[in-house]
């Protein structure tokens, strides 16, 4: 089901993240989601949603240099940034594969570049359509 909604803020694109999270809260082992969107559409804001719903022990930021940032909280939360991805032999060296597999939440930045290894059960697409308005598809 994909469901578009508009924000005119970061809060409310943090809001609209933590309502999804909350949702997700004692359904699943492990859900992966894709997070798509230019530089600068917010998807590291839409990020601190998820941590802030799952009540992690600190503020998400991108983990664009690292690749990746795990966060404990209610469910893990682990998240990637695949920007600096070129190729997939990177994924191996930073062991992708086996985080796909644990237990907690998966959100994955830049999706686009690892959408034919795996599948997400949620897929959103920040747009922007303005300085602070977004629009955001949620494919469920």
């Amino acid at each position: 089901m994909k469901k578009i909604i508009k924000t005119h803020s970061a809060d409310e694109t943090i809001k609209i993240a933590e309502e999804i999270t909350k949702k997700l809260i004692g359904k699943n082992e492990n859900t992966i989601i894709f997070l798509e969107g230019e530089l600068g559409a917010g998807k590291t804001t839409f990020v601190k949603g998820i941590a802030n719903a799952l009540k992690t022990n600190e503020t998400a930021v991108s983990p664009t240099f690292t690749f990746i940032k795990e966060y404990e909280g209610i469910l893990p939360l682990y998240h990637f940034d695949l920007y600096r991805i070129e190729n997939p032999e990177e994924l191996d060296e930073i062991g992708f594969l086996e985080y796909i597999e644990r237990k907690g939440i998966i959100v994955i930045e830049w999706a686009e570049k690892v959408e034919k290894i795996i599948e997400p059960n949620i897929k959103v697409t920040i747009k922007k359509t303005g300085e602070k308005d977004r629009e955001i598809c949620i494919d469920e």
